[in-house]
This record gives C-alpha cells, sequence and structure tokens, in this order.
C-alpha cells in the first residue's frame, strides 16, 4: 500500500476545477481513479494490471479513455503551466518516442490520428516542446517522427509566451525563425549551422543552460508508458504526456 502513488488533498484542489461536470450517476471517487492512471502511466503498466487498491481497471481505463477524448489532461497542463511565472527565457528541443508494437501502425483507422512516423529508428513519435528557464514545460506538440525541428518550431510558434531570449540548438537555425522571434522581442541563442556562409555569433555562456530541456524530457522518460508509447491513439498518448508533465513539473 506504502508503494502506490496517491495524490494529497492539495495536489486535488488544484486539479478538481478542471473536471468535467459529473451528469446523473456520481462518479466513482475522482482522487483514488487519477491515482491510479497516473500509477499505470509512470509504472509502464497494463491497464489490466493496475493494483486492486485503486478499483476495478475497466474504471480506470474508461476514465482515461473518455478523459482524453475530452481533452481534459491537456486543459490540466495548459492551464497550470499558463498560471507559473512569466519566463525570463525559453527553450525548444524535440525527442524521439519509440512505438511498442502494440502501437505501430501508420495506417489511420477511425476518426482519430496515430501521429507515428517512420526514421532510420523504426516507427516512432516526436514530442516537440518549448520549456522555462527552470526547465518545466510550457508548451507541448505531438507529431510523426520524421517531422523536422523546425516545422514543429513552426506549429508552436504562436503559442510562445512573452520572454527574452530563446535557447535552441542547430536544428532550430532557420532564418525565418530567427525573425520570428526578434519581431515577438525574443532574442534567439542558437549556434549556426556548419554549411551557414556567415556564423551568427551567440551568447555560449547563456546557451550552457539548454540542457535544462533535455533534463526535462529524461524526467518525462522515466515514466515508462512515455518512454515507449504503447497508445495507438495520438490523443490518448498526449494525455499521457500531459499528465507526467503536470505531476511531475506543476503539482
Amino acid at each position: 500500500m506504502s508503494e502506490l502513488f496517491w495524490l494529497s488533498d492539495k495536489q486535488m484542489r488544484r486539479i478538481e476545477p478542471y473536471f468535467p461536470l459529473s451528469h446523473g450517476v456520481p462518479r466513482v471517487d475522482d482522487r483514488r481513479v487519477i491515482s491510479g492512471i497516473i500509477f499505470v502511466i509512470r509504472n509502464g503498466l497494463r491497464w489490466r494490471d493496475a493494483p486492486r487498491d485503486y478499483g476495478p481497471h475497466k474504471t480506470i481505463y474508461n476514465r482515461f479513455i473518455r478523459w482524453s477524448r475530452l481533452g481534459v489532461f491537456n486543459r490540466i497542463f495548459a492551464e497550470l503551466s499558463g498560471k507559473g511565472p512569466r519566463p525570463e527565457r525559453l527553450m525548444i528541443d524535440a525527442t524521439h518516442l519509440k512505438a511498442h508494437r502494440t502501437a505501430a501502425s501508420l495506417l489511420k483507422k477511425g476518426l482519430f490520428p496515430r501521429r507515428i512516423g517512420r526514421t532510420k529508428g523504426g516507427l516512432n513519435s516526436k514530442l516537440h516542446a518549448v520549456c522555462d528557464g527552470q526547465g518545466r514545460p510550457l508548451i507541448m506538440l505531438l507529431s510523426e517522427g520524421q517531422m523536422s525541428d523546425y516545422k514543429g518550431a513552426a506549429l508552436m510558434l504562436d503559442a510562445l509566451p512573452r520572454a527574452t531570449a530563446m535557447l535552441g540548438d542547430r536544428g532550430y537555425d532557420a532564418d525565418w525563425f530567427r525573425e520570428a522571434l526578434t519581431e515577438r522581442g525574443i532574442a534567439p541563442c542558437i549556434p549556426s549551422k556548419t554549411n551557414r556562409k556567415l556564423a551568427i555569433p551567440h551568447d555560449r555562456v547563456l546557451y550552457r543552460q539548454r540542457h535544462k530541456i533535455e533534463n526535462m524530457f529524461g524526467r518525462l522518460k522515466d515514466w515508462r508508458r512515455i518512454h515507449t508509447r504503447y497508445d495507438r491513439c495520438a490523443h490518448t498518448f498526449m494525455s499521457a504526456i500531459c499528465i507526467a508533465a503536470t505531476v511531475i513539473f506543476w503539482l
């Protein structure tokens, strides 16, 4: 019992305002079910292997699927991360998440896309993220594994909060991206690609702080259902990522 994960009363008070309203029959205890969802995702279990202390595994699974379709977990992450202090600097990067054979399908079946692509490493997805100066995620985007870093950056550009600087690796060294950041009052701290004819200088001391976003990805991948993708549908996998990011960084 002591090894199980349980949300505290304080943590529940922070996320309860974003739960959907219950209609008809009262819902099963939210704290027990959400704690069970977190335990399964963190430990990489099959849903049927969830400890009995959390109640029937079908109840846990159905709640996760239903609220994923409603975007509840994504909204909780967005609201809590948006309430943090204004970041002085931002960091951007992306990482690959390998797809397990149970999720590895390039075909779109039904209403929901897969967001799985083929790369040299096999079938995988790619998580693009922007974090603050403390290495806490602010924006996350899931794409096919073969999508380039700067294309992911373009999709997140409009959601960037105000900041003084943006740290990124050479994958983000594009003139249009530098110009877009400058227009928003954000100074790019991005090393130039080796094939750029005229190298653009960057603050090497400030750039050393970029390891914090790498550490962020490492902490997310400590959760086994994030490190390896078992969910076929992109919205359920993204919900799992949002749950992990919320619990690790914002609760």
